[in-house]
């Protein structure tokens, strides 16, 4: 294991100067909220106890009215319409009879609501996704407000449900806890021919059932869906960050491993919230942990969207996390894998390959990674270089992993990278600053200089491509659709025309105050445009014809306009009250109102 990189150093120490007070603000208010030496029920007047275990079996009523005993939180985002939580219907009576059997309890403290930006996509409900985050935060503290747990056990895999358990967890910071996965579904059709698909659909050339017969032949069994978008970068993050057990990560659900992982999560949940060794959540997400958490992200072509959701996550514990910072650990850290949309692999191959402990063994083998933190599972991140297994008597142990990549198309050596940096970069200009996902753009299309063709809305993009207009080098401008205006939406509905168009061989880039999140492909897209266009930002400004350049060497996001004449045009208004009323959104005015900017976290907490 190799002395810790000096870049990396330096921007940990320059996070922990830049949140001094927040973080020892926040480390006071949850030390002070342990209280006492024993749980906080015990605190409860008899009504209220009696309260918290009237539903309880005879059992369970017992060791609750004697009040020494650990009862565990269960907080989940099961339902049975997203294939990744399905998994989780039976994962409550499952850490029940184990906590008994530990002299324990648990309890379902409370659900959170779990939505599918894969079901929403081009639907006026995924303006409500990037919110629904705050929303599943809140939901997390409701559940765990009744002061009768000594423990958490956080059931959440997908896309916005991960990022809202952690930060609602994180305002119970005292709590021990532990984050529980249920893993990928069975590889599908291959990605590159799903992606052919989708083309040919967009071309005219695939009917709307050979398309559906190949997106189902994909997304097709319980467990989270196999590319490497948002929902497989969170269970990345919870592993490199050690919330939650070394290699849970990517085993298959409703398999022998997968429930002792799931019961091997309750023990040590169990274990951390003995008043003598307790592990506060709130102390295993520090500053390094975060960093960790960076790195992961790099060495992974993770999703974009955790360049907001890990600023809101760090927030959430008093730490001050910029974009500037994933700018500087992007120049060192290098890309180690390769799955789909970065490459052709999905997550099985990736976990197959060696997996989460061979990047982690890696990484810290190259002073990429802290390695003394503190995590759910023990002391030191080194835990989290072995592999879980059963043995013939299907008891659970971990071995170390080897130092050769199972598949060197898929996951690499950090000394053998398949590009010497993390492929996420920062962007600047007078078009305001923005993120990219380079990792899977052509050497050819890092920098575009086309003229702009603005559009206000998603759907108008296909709309002009239906009409014959685009058939030619440009930059779509795709605005008001940020946080404030209406709720930042991913916009992947545009994915299959601008490929197509690119793939034709015109010049094609996507400049956007939305997002484009894990998924982004090969079509350079500058997203997560700060200041957005309905607050006032440059994109407001830009005009038809206008030339923008799209330089991801340089890190430069500009419009080729004269200075003088750019600053003194009127704003185009945009027309966001089309997006406001119906399928939920008129709740969501007060959230659009007070959201943050895209680089402060997008959201309102």
């Amino acid at each position: 294991m190799s002395s810790l990189h000096p870049v990396v150093a330096e921007v940990t120490a320059r996070i922990i100067e830049r949140s001094r007070q927040s973080r020892a603000a926040y480390l006071a208010r949850i030390d002070a909220a342990v209280g006492g030496d024993g749980p906080h029920r015990a605190q409860l007047s008899c009504g209220n106890l009696a309260h918290g275990f009237a539903g309880c079996s005879a059992p369970d009523k017992a060791a609750l009215r004697e009040g020494r005993a650990a009862n565990l939180g269960i907080v989940t985002a099961y339902n049975d319409m997203l294939s990744a939580h399905r998994p989780y219907e039976r994962y409550p009576a499952l850490i029940r009879d184990l906590a008994r059997e530990l002299g324990a309890t648990a309890q379902v403290a409370g659900g959170v609501p779990a939505m599918c930006d894969g079901i929403t996509q081009g639907r006026a409900g995924m303006e409500l996704s990037l919110f629904s985050r705050d929303v599943i935060a809140m939901a997390t503290a409701v559940s765990l407000s009744h002061d009768m747990f000594d423990g958490a056990l956080y059931l959440g895999i997908c896309d916005k449900i991960v990022p809202g358990l952690l930060i609602g967890a994180l305002s119970f910071g005292h709590l021990p806890g532990a984050f529980v996965p249920s893993g990928p579904m069975p590889s599908g059709i291959p990605n590159e021919q799903k992606s052919k698909v989708r083309q040919a659909f967009a071309e005219g050339k695939a009917s709307r059932a050979e398309l559906l017969e190949a997106e189902a032949a994909s997304y097709h069994s319980p467990g989270t869906c196999t590319f490497y978008g948002t929902a497989n970068s969170n269970q990345m993050l919870m592993e490199i960050m050690g919330l939650q057990l070394p290699g849970a990560s990517f085993v298959a659900p409703d398999t022998p491993l997968r429930d002792a992982l799931t019961r091997a999560a309750v023990q040590t949940v169990i274990a951390n919230a003995a008043p003598a060794a307790c592990v506060p959540l709130g102390h295993v997400v520090d500053e390094r942990a975060v960093v960790n958490g960076v790195v992961g992200l790099h060495a992974t072509g993770g999703s974009t969207n955790h360049l907001m959701h890990l600023v809101a996550m760090a927030r959430a514990a008093g730490i001050v996390l910029s974009w500037d910072d994933f700018d500087a650990l992007s120049s060192v850290v290098p890309l180690l894998a390769r799955v789909y949309p970065n490459g052709y692999a999905d997550v099985n191959q990736f976990h197959h390959a060696g997996g989460m402990a061979f990047l982690i063994d890696q990484l810290l083998d190259a002073g990429l990674l802290h390695a003394d933190v503190q995590t759910v599972a023990g002391k030191g991140l080194a835990l989290y270089t072995q592999i879980p297994e059963l043995d013939v008597a299907g008891r659970l142990g971990w071995s170390p992993v080897t130092k050769e990549s199972g598949n060197r198309g898929v996951l690499r050596r950090a000394g053998e990278p398949f590009r010497p940096d993390g492929g996420l970069r920062l962007l600047d200009g007078n078009l305001g600053r923005a993120v990219i996902k380079v990792s899977a753009v052509p050497e050819d299309r890092q920098v575009v200089e086309a003229p702009a063709i603005v559009f206000d809305d998603q759907d108008a993009v296909r709309e002009a491509f239906d009409r014959g207009e685009l058939d030619r080098d440009f930059v779509a401008v795709v605005r008001f659709q940020g946080p404030q205006a209406i709720g930042m939406p991913e916009l992947h509905k545009l994915t299959p025309t601008l490929a197509l168009l690119q793939d034709r061989g015109h010049r094609i880039a996507l400049v956007t105050d939305g997002r484009m999140s894990g998924a982004s492909g090969r079509v350079p897209a500058a997203i997560h445009v700060t200041p957005e266009a309905v607050s006032g930002g440059p994109l407001a400004r830009v005009r038809d014809g206008d030339m923008v350049r799209l330089d991801t060497a340089n890190g430069r996001l500009d419009v080729l306009v004269d200075a003088t004449e750019f600053a003194t045009r009127a704003p185009a208004a945009g027309n966001q009250a089309a997006h406001q009323d119906g399928t939920g959104r008129d709740l969501f005015a007060l959230f659009r109102s007070n959201a943050m900017n895209a680089d402060l976290g997008a959201g309102v907490l």
